[in-house]
């Protein structure tokens, strides 16, 4: 595996490659961040790079969506079925664990897609920030909620509202 780190407006963030595309993206510290031993920094990886740029214009509200290869063979069908699933929401949307559960065809395994949400491996682009709680509230995102709803904010799906401050920033009013 490949992997470089760059510094984003909502973080420092692990970008990681095979030769099928991208497999994954992980904020620092968050929850479920792969052990890297034995992976390979590589800066000049094509798709790493071209993550890079996507990911700081998408930051910076001048991209509005990604066009990069994924690779999701690390999950079993079930969860490759929920983050396929999960690129289908669009931008300025969010969806419920029940409907996501139901848009696979398993309305009985909203637990199980709500786990497999949280394991995500590629936080952003693979959108797990858009599904909400049943009654639309903010829960379980792996890199915290406060960046869930910045990123909400910036999509659009929470304009009402202003980005939380990230662990250790002021919130000035």
């Amino acid at each position: 595996m490949k992997h470089i780190l760059i510094d984003t407006s909502l973080g420092r963030v692990r970008l990681a490659a095979t030769e099928m595309g991208l497999a994954g993206l992980w904020f620092e510290g968050q929850k479920h961040s792969p052990d890297t031993t034995g992976w390979q920094y590589d800066p000049d990886h094509p798709v790493l790079r071209e993550a890079t740029q996507q990911l700081l214009a998408y930051f910076s509200d001048q991209r509005r969506s990604f066009d990069l290869p994924l690779d999701l063979s690390r999950g079993t069908p079930f969860q490759q079925a929920v983050w396929n699933a999960l690129l289908t929401i669009p931008r300025g949307t969010t969806v419920s664990y029940g409907h996501l559960s139901q848009t696979i065809g398993k309305p009985a395994a909203t637990r199980a897609v709500g786990a497999t949400v949280g394991r995500n491996p590629i936080s952003v682009i693979v959108p797990c920030h858009r599904v909400l709680g049943a009654d639309g509230s903010l829960t379980g995102f792996a890199s915290g909620l406060a960046r869930k709803h910045a990123l909400l904010v910036l999509e659009g799906a929470l304009a009402w509202q202003r980005p939380l401050p990230l662990e250790g920033e002021l919130l000035i009013c």
